[in-house]
């Protein structure tokens, strides 16, 4: 398998925490976790095996490092690669735009092979642009209110993945 660029946009914290989670699940000899606020648009293209990981900020937005940066990117720039979503969201106080985030990264790389989509099963909120066709395009985390099922959703959804990448 060639190396995961693990890409997040974290504020608090959080989205930082799950993906380093995420890369020890990988085996840290199969991937490089990076903060988007640090990187440049080449530091992502030369992998072709991507997770991006956003949080979700006030009524449905983009995390900022990631909206700074993902205007550079056009969608056929990931046309070749694999990539796996990850959002942060509150299914409490932002119900009704839980996980925004992952639709707007997958906006930007609809054109390469998505993999790693999850079931809504076990969530409790109103709406998501982040579901297609009853499923999340990436996987949907709640630090703030199931934080309980954090390392279960992470081990289950690299297991899932992890034969995908090439």
């Amino acid at each position: 398998m060639k190396k995961v660029g693990i890409f997040y946009g974290s504020d608090g914290g959080n989205t930082q925490s799950a993906c380093r989670k995420i890369m020890e699940a990988l085996g840290e000899e199969n991937a490089v976790l990076q903060d988007i606020a640090k990187s440049s648009k080449e530091d992502v293209l030369k992998f072709d095996n991507l997770i991006l990981a956003s949080s979700t900020y006030g009524s449905g937005e983009l995390q900022d490092d990631w909206d700074r940066i993902l205007d550079q990117f056009s969608p056929s720039d990931f046309g070749s690669k694999v990539i796996a979503l990850v959002g942060m969201g509150d299914q409490d106080t932002y119900s009704d735009t839980y996980c925004d985030c992952l639709f707007y990264l997958y906006e930007k790389t609809k054109e390469a092979t998505i993999i790693g989509q999850t079931k809504a099963d076990g969530y409790d909120f109103g709406d998501s642009k982040a579901i297609i066709n009853g499923e999340f395009i990436g996987l949907a985390l709640d630090e703030d209110n199931q934080d309980d099922l954090t390392d279960s959703r992470i081990r289950e959804w690299v297991e899932n993945i992890k034969p995908q990448f090439q």
